[in-house]
């Protein structure tokens, strides 16, 4: 039987709490209508309904995106990119490998992705490196698939190494501003002379985009905003000068 792709829950303890609190506060209105409420309580069962309606809601949002709406963001997020399919492509936090899998889809022979994680599984369910290589063996393109454990802060990687560097919902997951402008500054520069930097985040966009523009960067190109997990986010591509 041919093994099935599978990229996991994002923030699985978010939505984990998200349907505990629904189940909390939508059993309180079962146990109401029931049994009856407490005098005290009867005023409360309509906040109480709207927030165990909209914590339903949010989980099933972010359970949808990390199951289907993830993909989408993904295809466009590389089809900003003129794929020759011999590139040397890098995915910074690529967990479960969505993002390196796409781009090894789009290669040839002479393509190779390389996707680095620190594996984080607050980040990702099951966020370990075998998970990742497992997905690209089920898509056919293990060949092409290098994984490596290492932060985005400090790259093990050659200056100008890579003709695409991508990253999708990684970098903010760096609590700190300054770590976050390392990681940037690490892309640009393992990035090659000509190459181009493709990001999709849920928070500090533009931040990346000033940084990278102030490094140099040249054609920045930004869209969005892009509703996943119940946050807008934003996606935007930048060429390094050659």
């Amino acid at each position: 039987m041919k093994k099935r792709e599978n990229y996991g829950i994002d923030a699985p303890g978010v939505a984990r709490n998200l349907v505990v609190a629904a189940v909390i506060l939508l059993g309180i209105l079962v146990g109401a209508r029931l049994f009856g409420s407490a005098p005290w309580l009867a005023p409360l069962l309509p906040t109480i309904r709207a927030t165990g309606i909209i914590c339903l809601a949010m989980s099933l949002w972010m359970v949808s995106s990390s199951l289907w709406f993830k993909h989408i963001v993904m295809r466009h997020l590389l089809d900003a990119h003129s794929w020759r399919g011999d590139e040397q492509v890098l995915d910074v936090g690529c967990g479960r490998g969505l993002v390196a899998v796409g781009a090894a889809r789009r290669l040839g022979p002479g393509g190779r992705v390389h996707g680095l994680d620190l594996w984080q599984a607050r980040d990702l369910s099951n966020n370990v490196p075998d998970n990742a290589m497992a997905n690209a063996e089920a898509a056919g393109v293990a060949d092409r698939l290098v994984i490596d454990t290492g932060d985005m802060r400090a790259m093990p990687y050659a200056d100008g190494q890579f003709d695409v560097i991508v990253s999708m919902t990684a970098i903010h997951n760096i609590d700190d501003r300054d770590g976050r402008t390392r990681a940037i500054a690490e892309i640009w520069r393992v990035t090659k002379p000509g190459g181009q930097i493709l990001i999709y985040d849920i928070r500090h966009t533009r931040a990346y985009a000033g940084q990278l523009k102030a490094l140099g960067a040249a054609d920045l190109r930004m869209s969005g905003p892009i509703l996943l997990w119940g946050v807008f986010g934003r996606r935007f591509s930048a060429m390094k000068p050659a």
